[in-house]
């Protein structure tokens, strides 16, 4: 069968090398390079490399909906699509140009978490599991009808970086065990109940903010999601501090936001218990560890954190 990859992050790259191994993959629709860093360098996407490493034809077109990504689709007469992590939602024109349309496999157990930041929502939501699903693409936000699905527990300390890192092993596994099956007939497509859907848009610099008045799970919960970007924060003599890690503990009855030093470790109140701050950034400066904060005085005993 011949497929095109639609991918853009690390996460994708892994499927679109199980496809190249079950398909002739005749194309791979990446977003185009665009700077990042301090240097503004532009910045080729990790699906892109990867295309080239397997000698695949990229194409990178700047919008999806003026009919050139139709006509580049139609030229190579794909069998079906695969979408992972593309970045952009493709119009009709596109998602009925392959010969068996587009099929997502999007990262969350569908309805729940439809959308952009499925993996960081879950974490931040407290859920002890996610997974993938392998749905029909339509014209709607991640609503077409189910495949099948691939659970994946969460670790209590996992962050979404480390998470989506396991995710896109298993993305790699629903391509090989179930794609083909899906293109073929062979798995039947079950229409989302959608008085059951959840929604993920992107997490922002506003979400990160910390509300010390909640639970110490839900902070930590907040911290994992937001790790390593955009980071959740809060301000310790009006300077901001990241959180960058940190555990639920027993501790010291303390007042919401207030931090007990007891060297080596830093702990801070919540509304039902002490959270415990692993590492952590002050503006302008690298990570550090708990004791290297309490070190250089960067977090001091009684702070108030707000």
């Amino acid at each position: 069968m011949k497929a095109v990859f639609f991918g853009t992050p690390s996460i994708a790259v892994p499927a679109l090398r199980a496809l190249a191994q079950l398909a002739e993959v005749v194309g791979v629709v990446c977003q185009p390079d665009r700077p990042a860093g301090r240097g503004l360098a532009l910045q080729t996407p990790a699906v892109k490399q990867a295309a080239l490493e397997l000698g695949l034809d990229v194409y990178q077109p700047l919008k999806v909906r003026t009919g050139e990504l139709t006509g580049w689709l139609l030229e190579r007469q794909p069998d079906f699509a695969l979408v992972l992590a593309y970045g952009r939602i493709l119009p009709a024109d596109v998602l009925n140009a392959p010969r068996r349309g587009c099929l997502n496999l999007h990262a969350s157990l569908l309805p729940k978490y439809r959308g952009a930041a499925p993996i960081q929502w879950a974490i931040f939501n407290g859920e002890r599991e996610t997974g993938f699903s392998l749905m029909q693409m339509d014209e709607g936000l991640d609503t077409g009808p189910v495949f099948s699905t691939a659970t994946l527990a969460i670790a209590p300390e996992e962050t979404s970086g480390e998470l989506t890192s396991r995710m896109a092993d298993l993305a790699a596994e629903v391509v090989k065990n179930d794609l083909l099956r899906a293109v073929r007939g062979e798995l039947s497509a079950v229409p989302q109940n959608a008085a059951l859907a959840t929604h993920a848009p992107p997490l922002t610099r506003e979400h990160g903010l910390i509300d010390f008045s909640r639970s110490a799970q839900s902070v930590h919960d907040k911290v994992r999601a937001l790790a390593p970007k955009p980071g959740a924060y809060c301000r310790v003599r009006g300077k901001t501090l990241t959180l960058r890690a940190t555990r639920v503990v027993t501790g010291p009855s303390l007042r919401p936001g207030q931090v007990r030093v007891e060297r080596p470790r830093i702990l801070i109140g919540t509304a039902d218990g002490a959270l415990e701050l692993l590492r952590g950034q002050l503006e302008g400066k690298k990570e550090l560890s708990a004791l290297e904060l309490v070190n250089g005085r960067a977090i001091n005993d009684d702070d108030e954190l707000s």
